[in-house]
């Protein structure tokens, strides 16, 4: 670092309590899982997903929360402290509700499904008294699993100063007094596509802690640089852009560009690594393999950078952390 970073470094700690900073060892966010998985009547009344074939979504959190795990150095170690498996389709936010007839010939079709599609979040707090849940303790965050076409967001969050969190926050009203994250999942998908959610609300929330940093001193927008935005200056790149990538989810390119990226894993202390890069580095195209590559290269280290802590896993995990 160098001394001109050290001044500012100091300067910033004079307006920011140092405590704000200091993440714990260990974070163990507890979650409620709500699995909407209606039975189908006229598939001998067996669940949406064995009719369907689609993924056991109690596998998926174990293998998600094992990589989540992995990737923080065992930092972020999820808890699911309540499981609820729904008999029934999620209301939409005009009051809709699928049925196993219209949905399965909607899916069969790939053509139909009800527009507008979101679910109604306010209807799923109420029926599951998220609020007073959170607000006791209980739990921390709470993460829907569900079926293509449900209409969950990736991440939205609800309470007192809830913002953009790859979506537009819940309207608040009252009755709780902190903020928490309501993900959505797919069983029809895999880990990947969890991790992805997962990702793109380390973005948002980044992208909230380092908004008073600006050019150079912006290290969020450093980390995410990749050569088509920035060519030669590539770092990590974000979910859907590898350093390398032309178009969204282009994990897979084979064309070598140079990174940044190693400078990440020795963070705050860069040492001006720069080497080229292809996709064999992050799973040859592999959604799994790219976004916990990513992960791998978000810093986890020690001490403050600009006033802001260096474990970056923490302000993903901790609402209460990111201001």
């Amino acid at each position: 670092m160098s001394v001109w970073e050290r001044l500012k470094n100091w300067f910033r700690s004079l307006f920011r309590p140092t405590e704000e900073a200091q993440p714990p060892p260990s974070f163990r966010p507890r979650v409620l899982l709500i699995i909407f998985n209606p039975t189908i009547a006229a598939a001998g009344e067996r669940k949406l997903t064995q009719s369907l074939g689609w993924g056991n979504a109690d596998e998926l959190c174990r293998e998600y929360i094992a990589d989540l795990r992995e990737c923080s150095n065992g930092f972020v170690e999820y808890e699911i402290v309540e499981r609820m498996e729904v008999d029934a389709w999620p209301v939409k936010v005009d009051g809709l509700r699928y049925d196993a007839t219209t949905f399965l010939r909607c899916w069969r079709n790939q053509t139909g499904f009800h527009k507008p599609d979101n679910v109604d979040y306010e209807a799923i707090i109420a029926e599951f008294d998220l609020l007073k849940r959170v607000e006791s303790g209980q739990i921390d965050e709470v993460w829907l699993f569900g079926f293509p076409y449900a209409g969950f967001w990736e991440s939205t969050m609800v309470g007192p100063g809830a913002f953009f969190c790859n979506s537009d926050p819940v309207p608040f009203r009252g009755g709780v007094s902190r903020r928490f994250l309501i993900m959505g999942f797919n069983y029809e998908r895999g880990v990947g596509e969890m991790l992805e959610s997962f990702g793109h609300r380390v973005e948002s929330i980044m992208r909230r802690v380092w908004r008073h940093e600006h050019g150079e001193d912006n290290l969020w927008e450093r980390f995410i640089l990749y050569d088509k935005k920035a060519p030669g200056k590539a770092n990590c790149g974000w979910m859907h852009y590898a350093p390398n990538s032309v178009a969204d989810y282009d994990w897979g390119n084979r064309t070598k560009v140079l990174s940044n990226c190693d400078d990440w894993l020795s963070f705050p202390n860069f040492q001006g690594i720069v080497r080229p890069v292809d996709c064999s580095e992050w799973g040859n195209g592999d959604i799994r393999a790219h976004h916990k590559w990513w992960f791998k290269h978000l810093p986890h280290a020690e001490g403050q950078t600009l006033g802001i802590s260096n474990n970056w896993w923490w302000y993903a995990v901790d609402l209460t952390a990111s201001g």
